[in-house]
């Protein structure tokens, strides 16, 4: 016989202090995301002005996606064109720092992980490549603002660098001629901004490929060396089908970031004359959001650009998921069904009886 004491101690429930230990979070979700995410929704279908209560319907969208090309010089023309020109910028910035990133961080995370390998050191290079990861966007960016400078004021230490080599020439007074103009080139400063960003995130990407490599069977590995197989069998036919899903999340992980990607490009070349080229759909949000000139707001464009910047993550979300899929996983599944499906056609011949 249990006692009074032993039955209330059983009575008593501890999910609810799991749940008050976790409302803080939903609390701070709420105000601060959930509801800025449904505004950005509402304020999509209105005016261009701060206060307007003005209903605009689709014409937000409209203006985005189609504009008005028989008036060149309209708001909708305007926001078109700068839409598309911002969309195009991120999707070259974030393939161009995505491909390099993806390659050297799946190279060294095989390196890392190799078994036979002895490398001496090794944890400490991969605290130093995770370094960038934990920098502030801010000072990467001043950074390599001073190093990329280009000006009589500010020559860089690269430019400096490439006239010790005879590359970058100088006049008598020192100043630099034909400089390379890693800041106000239209591909220099490109270059300049998907270098950035696959130095910052590679250790991260690294990382999780590591974690991925030492999450699979390691019999496979020795039973692929018995049977003799080369370094590059193993990896084309054993590490990379078995990366799949982490490969999937770094994808779809990274075309998250890249398509919301604002800091660095916006602050290495903020008033350069290739910042257009380097404006992004998040900085044109953010531009159209904070004019403070009344006439010149265009909030709803702002609140419009931002959830079309949602639909064009989860289609391309969702196609990465798919090209990602587990094909023997889903045949399986399917032969699974067909047997399912053939045993209770089976039966119901036996009046439901299974024999």
């Amino acid at each position: 016989m249990a006692t009074a004491a032993q039955k209330r101690i059983k009575s008593i429930s501890y999910a609810k202090y799991g749940y008050i230990f976790i409302l803080p979070f939903f609390i701070v979700y709420l105000f601060y995301q959930f509801w800025p995410l449904i505004n950005t929704f509402i304020v999509a279908f209105k005016g261009n002005t701060v206060h307007t209560e003005e209903f605009v319907g689709l014409n937000n969208f409209k203006d985005l996606l189609i504009g008005d090309s028989s008036k060149p010089f309209s708001a909708a023309q305007q926001v078109h064109e700068a839409f598309f020109r911002t969309l195009g910028n991120t999707v070259i910035l974030w393939v161009g720092n995505f491909i390099p990133q993806i390659l050297l961080s799946l190279s060294l995370a095989v390196w890392f992980t190799e078994a036979n390998l002895k490398i001496p050191g090794k944890e400490f290079f991969k605290v130093v490549m995770y370094l960038p990861n934990i920098l502030t966007a801010a000072s990467v960016a001043v950074l390599f603002v001073q190093l990329c400078g280009q000006s009589e004021t500010n020559p860089g230490a690269i430019n400096s660098l490439l006239t010790k080599f005879g590359i970058v020439k100088t006049t008598s007074a020192g100043l630099l001629v034909n400089p390379v103009e890693f800041i106000d080139g239209v591909w220099p400063s490109r270059f300049v901004v998907m270098f950035i960003q696959t130095w910052m995130w590679f250790g991260n990407t690294m990382i999780m490929l590591m974690s991925g490599i030492q999450g699979i069977n390691p019999s496979l590995f020795e039973a692929a060396s018995i049977d003799g197989a080369s370094s590059g069998q193993v990896f084309r036919k054993i590490t990379l089908p078995l990366l799949t899903p982490i490969m999937a999340y770094t994808l779809v992980t990274s075309m998250i970031g890249g398509l919301q990607m604002f800091d660095i490009p916006y602050l290495y070349n903020k008033d350069g004359s290739a910042s257009k080229y380097l404006e992004t759909i998040a900085a044109l949000i953010y531009k159209y959001f904070h004019v403070t000139n009344q006439e010149q707001n265009k909030i709803g464009y702002s609140g419009a650009a931002s959830v079309l910047l949602f639909f064009i993550t989860l289609i391309l979300g969702c196609i990465a998921f798919y090209m990602t899929r587990d094909k023997d996983e889903i045949a399986k599944k399917k032969q699974r069904k067909k047997i399912a499906k053939q045993l209770k056609a089976e039966s119901k011949q036996f009046g439901g009886f299974s024999i």
